[in-house]
């Protein structure tokens, strides 16, 4: 039963447009490697770094002008802002010191102090490296989005998806190099869709987890790594089999 030729012929009759789509898949593994590195070598540390320092660093002496230290502020409240629009959300405050300062502070959350706080309301800002980093009313505390967070797991967890992405283009790119006619099966649909998927999933299945709970951050790649590489055999297809049977 004759059809036509379909995506495969397609790729068949231009060997040299499939090579240069290998070419573009190998420049984009190179960008996510470097990626990766940036996010193991610079941006992991720079934020652990960031944390302890913060979590170090004492109420400032009197007159100080060093920025390391935790000054306190009593300003007030001019408004509040809580929007919650389907994917975007916008939590913030905006305070002054009189007639001296006026800023925003952004927030991650309404709770436990923004959603409570109302024009004229006085509260206290703990501020770090000129950032406020805590507002607090009453002994209520929350922590703006300045916070420096023990949250290096979701770091690693982004390192390990670019290094994934690398890996995946990579592969997929110099396939089409080598066998420009004939790069089954990597090709997007099925196994490109399902590898690109399940790395994401993969990453935050991984990186929440170990985040929420406080779990070293290298125990991602070393949970990741695996569970990504038995994914890919799991999921690589396999060529169909036929069995001749007679009398049928």
């Amino acid at each position: 039963m004759g059809g036509g030729p379909g995506k495969d012929g397609a790729r068949r009759r231009s060997p040299g447009r499939t090579r240069a789509v290998g070419v573009l898949l190998i420049l984009v593994s190179l960008a996510s490697a470097v990626l990766c590195y940036l996010a193991f070598s610079w941006w992991l540390p720079s934020d652990r770094d960031r944390y302890r320092d913060y979590v170090a660093a004492e109420p400032c002496p009197a007159r100080a002008t060093a920025t390391d230290c935790l000054s306190t502020w009593h300003l007030t409240v001019v408004k509040r802002e809580i929007k919650n629009a389907g994917k975007t959300s916008t939590y913030k405050a905006t305070l002054k010191d009189g007639d001296a300062w006026r800023g925003v502070v952004d927030f991650g959350d309404p709770g436990p102090l923004l959603e409570h706080l109302k024009p004229g309301d006085k509260v206290t800002a703990t501020a770090w490296r000129r950032d406020i980093v805590v507002l607090s009313k009453d002994g209520v505390r929350q922590n703006s989005s300045e916070a420096p967070r023990d949250e290096i797991q979701m770091n690693a967890a982004m390192g390990m998806l670019a290094a994934f992405f690398a890996a995946q283009a990579l592969a997929f790119g110099a396939v089409r190099l080598v066998r420009p006619r004939d790069h089954a099966p990597f090709t997007w649909d099925p196994y490109g869709r399902r590898l690109f998927f399940t790395s994401i999933i993969v990453c935050f299945a991984v990186g929440l987890p170990t985040a929420w709970t406080g779990i070293p951050w290298w125990t991602v790649p070393a949970v990741g790594l695996p569970a990504m590489a038995c994914a890919a055999v799991v999921m690589y297809p396999r060529p169909e089999r036929t069995t001749a049977r007679g009398g049928s």
